[in-house]
């Protein structure tokens, strides 16, 4: 079972919170088979001061408000499923009002 920790700028919204651990949820489920009740994402808030980042890191500009998406799991995916898997969070994410400008993902 995969472990998420998704870190969000001080008083992100509650709404904002839930969209990201659902969209990270249904990828999960949709890209690499987990179970649908294997639900392990703590989300923690971070104070921007204490949050150092290029803003233009991967050539992406980045927002004030980035979200960072860990996830530890265990070997055995193969670079498809991993590259499907972060494709399928993006699209959730966006659906989820989530700009791909304020997200980095780390598997």
């Amino acid at each position: 079972m995969p472990f998420i920790r998704s870190a969000v700028k001080r008083g992100t919204k509650p709404e904002q919170k839930q969209a990201i651990v659902d969209g990270v949820h249904q990828a999960l489920v949709e890209s690499i088979g987990m179970p649908s009740d294997e639900l392990f994402n703590l989300v923690s808030e971070y104070e921007p001061e204490n949050f150092f980042y290029d803003k233009r890191f991967n050539g992406i500009a980045r927002s004030d408000s980035l979200v960072v998406i860990e996830i530890t799991m265990r070997r055995g995916r193969s670079d498809a499923m991993k590259k499907a898997l972060y494709a399928n969070i993006a699209a959730n994410l966006q659906k989820g009002g989530i700009s791909p400008k304020t997200f980095y993902i780390h598997a």
